[in-house]
């Protein structure tokens, strides 16, 4: 396969609807009831639905495209030696089955299913699903990034224009901040008019594309959590790169990521917040 297209993304787009029609769904708010265990701690969970809905996604895929990599959140917990493939196949996808696990265990309705392609390490397509709302953000790498739902309508994504750093509102995820970063950055959210966390990548991905928020800033650099996001953002009109001034890639797993309207508007809050 020398192309990814808009309907090989629509096939992606399809197997994780079906995902979240069997394995997702049934087991909010106990329809089905779902078993949870904590991995890192009390606020990194994983569920039962999480287990089962990679394990259909993958085995849909690697029937969809025989001959993919596929590589989940959940299968990578377990073996850790999946990431350093990620640069390697002609054809791979990242998946998370449910992104926002600690909303979803909390019966809250703001989680979200994410997959992104990659070929040989480079992202060329992504999608993030709302499960709940079966609607979807998709891209095509320079085929541009929508929005799209059931009934078939959609509509462009575009970032929003940068307005100036004390009008600017933000979602911000720094608890993965080492050591006097930590406190250091949310310090300094006074300088902008809002910075949020919903704890979930997948709808703050959404939300930064619609231009509902102006920025995001990530301090934990895991491929599930932004390849499909970056992507949208980037063909929505964005610029984004790591805290140190590098292109973000997918087989980076350390460091942090500031996505924002523009290169100047990214200059602009890597210094107001982040800078030392």
């Amino acid at each position: 396969m020398s192309t990814f297209t808009t309907a090989d993304l629509g096939t992606v787009v399809e197997i994780l609807r079906d995902a979240a029609r069997t394995e997702v769904m049934p087991r909010f708010r106990g329809l089905v009831p779902k078993r949870t265990r904590e991995k890192s701690s009390r606020q990194d969970l994983v569920t039962d639905a999480d287990e089962a809905a990679e394990a259909a996604i993958g085995a849909a895929l690697s029937k969809a495209f025989p001959g993919c990599a596929v590589v989940g959140e959940e299968a990578t917990e377990r073996d850790p030696s999946l990431l350093d493939r990620l640069g390697e196949p002609d054809l791979a996808f990242v998946i998370d089955p449910i992104d926002g696990t600690k909303n979803f265990a909390s019966d809250l309705p703001l989680f979200g299913m994410m997959a992104a392609v990659l070929r040989r390490g480079e992202v060329v397509a992504g999608v993030i699903l709302d499960p709940v709302e079966d609607d979807w953000a998709a891209a095509v790498r320079g085929e541009g990034a929508w929005r799209e739902r059931a009934d078939g309508r959609q509509h462009d994504l575009k970032v929003g224009p940068a307005p100036a750093l004390n009008e600017m509102a933000g979602l911000v995820s720094w608890t993965f901040f080492p050591g006097e970063e930590r406190l250091r950055v949310p310090s300094r959210f006074p300088r902008v008019a809002n910075a949020s966390d919903y704890r979930c990548a997948a709808h703050q991905y959404r939300l930064l594309c619609g231009g509902f928020y102006d920025f995001a800033l990530y301090s934990k650099l895991m491929p599930w959590d932004h390849a499909a996001g970056w992507l949208l953002h980037k063909e929505a009109g964005g610029h984004s790169a790591c805290l140190d001034g590098t292109p973000y890639v997918p087989t980076r797993h350390e460091g942090g990521l500031l996505c924002a309207p523009t290169r100047d508007s990214w200059v602009i809050l890597r210094d107001a917040l982040v800078a030392p």
